[in-house]
């Protein structure tokens, strides 16, 4: 959907991804996929949409991600992890016990749970019929610092036109954007982040995907590591020489703990897998987490989704006439254990660019009373890491 103009956004230095600011940076060994972005997985469809007040006061939004066109009678294998449970994610238990996926998923903010979970079935009614029944899929991370969550801004009507707006072949867009609209990441703002990648599997040189996508709000400003370059530390601690960076610092360190942030990770790949391999491919997504900085904070919801194409499971089939058999055996693809090892390091690769990604793009916003949070300062960034470079070669 088109990004309309918002003034509130503070002027900043060009935003990119971090591929194109350094393109020099090693960021694993697999290939990224056409788009780099979860769309790069054939049939997903994705939305964003920013839900905004001319006063500031309101930053939220919606992503609303489809996995497949018929997501209702062709489920998809499924698997979670939660690093730390301090969060919320709707479906999750019926995901869990079944280890299917048959909805669509939405991103939002915390206060717009309900009516992103009510959007879903709304949505479902109006596309599948008046017997539709399902669990939806609805996370969230909070958006209080920049977003008055008491104004519950994100209704079911912007959940259902989004929905039905889901395009598939376009990138996520990233930062400032869908349910990452006023999200904070590493003390410097977040938000939306995506990455794919290309793997081979099997002796036929079968070429797959694995994307993910992030809703970043999480972590310390010193414990952002880019690479392995401790950037965060270096610049919290130029922050501390400047009294306004300082003190707005301090606010937001304050306001942290006292309801730090989450993430949560959407991971998708055409890989056939089973349940019990996609729970231990969601688990990888912890690794590209701590690689960034990532802690699992007492207060932080760290939760983690993935979900495989690679099989079509049919469910909410019309019941069988009478005297037919009532009983079926459904053949399924599935990859051997021994495979996992590349999905791993191409989850854990994903996982971390995806992060970089959303800072990069994000903007600087000043939000609900007053509150202002910057955005990574990419140019010092590109200073730091060169510097990093020179020193490590002398």
């Amino acid at each position: 959907m088109v990004k309309k103009h918002r003034p509130w956004l503070l002027a900043s230095e060009p935003r990119m991804r971090i591929r194109t600011l350094l393109p020099d940076l090693f960021l694993g060994d697999h290939l990224p996929g056409p788009l780099n972005s979860l769309t790069d997985v054939p049939g997903i469809a994705i939305s964003t949409q920013e839900i905004t007040s001319l006063d500031a006061s309101i930053n939220t939004g919606v992503t609303c991600i489809i996995p497949r066109k018929d997501w209702f009678h062709k489920a998809c294998y499924a698997g979670l992890f939660s690093f730390n449970g301090y969060g919320e994610m709707t479906g999750s238990h019926l995901i869990a016990e079944g280890g299917l996926l048959c909805s669509p998923i939405v991103l939002t903010g915390t206060f717009g749970i309900g009516a992103a979970h009510q959007g879903i079935l709304q949505y479902g009614v109006e596309t599948v019929g008046r017997s539709f029944m399902a669990l939806p899929v609805v996370a969230e991370t909070f958006d209080g610092y920049l977003h008055d969550c008491a104004s519950f801004a994100v209704t079911p009507k912007h959940v259902i036109e989004g929905l039905h707006g889901a395009e598939t072949g376009v990138a996520v867009r990233e930062g400032n954007a869908g349910g990452g609209n006023g999200m904070i990441c590493h003390g410097f703002k977040g938000g939306n982040g995506s990455s794919s990648r290309r793997i081979e599997i099997s002796h036929r040189h079968e070429t797959f995907t694995v994307a993910c996508m992030v809703q970043a709000n999480y972590g310390a400003m010193k414990d952002l590591r880019i690479a392995g370059v401790p950037v965060g530390r270096i610049l919290a601690d130029e922050a501390q020489k400047d009294e306004a960076r300082k003190k707005a610092k301090e606010e937001l360190e304050k306001a942290k703990e006292e309801k730090d942030g989450s993430i949560i990770v959407i991971i998708a790949t055409d890989v056939p897998l089973l349940p019990h391999q996609l729970t231990r491919i969601a688990k990888r997504a912890t690794v590209g987490l701590s690689r960034v900085g990532g802690i699992g904070h007492n207060m932080s919801g760290d939760i983690f989704l993935a979900f495989s194409t690679g099989n079509e499971i049919p469910v909410n089939q019309p019941r069988p006439s009478e005297g037919e058999s009532t009983t079926t055996i459904e053949k399924v693809k599935a990859v051997e254990d021994s495979a996992l090892s590349s999905l791993f390091d191409a989850t854990a690769e994903c996982v971390e660019e995806a992060i970089y990604n959303s800072l990069f793009l994000a903007e600087t916003m000043q939000g609900v009373e007053g509150h202002k949070v910057e955005a990574l300062p990419l140019k010092r960034v590109k200073e730091l890491m060169k510097d990093y470079g020179r020193a490590q070669m002398n």
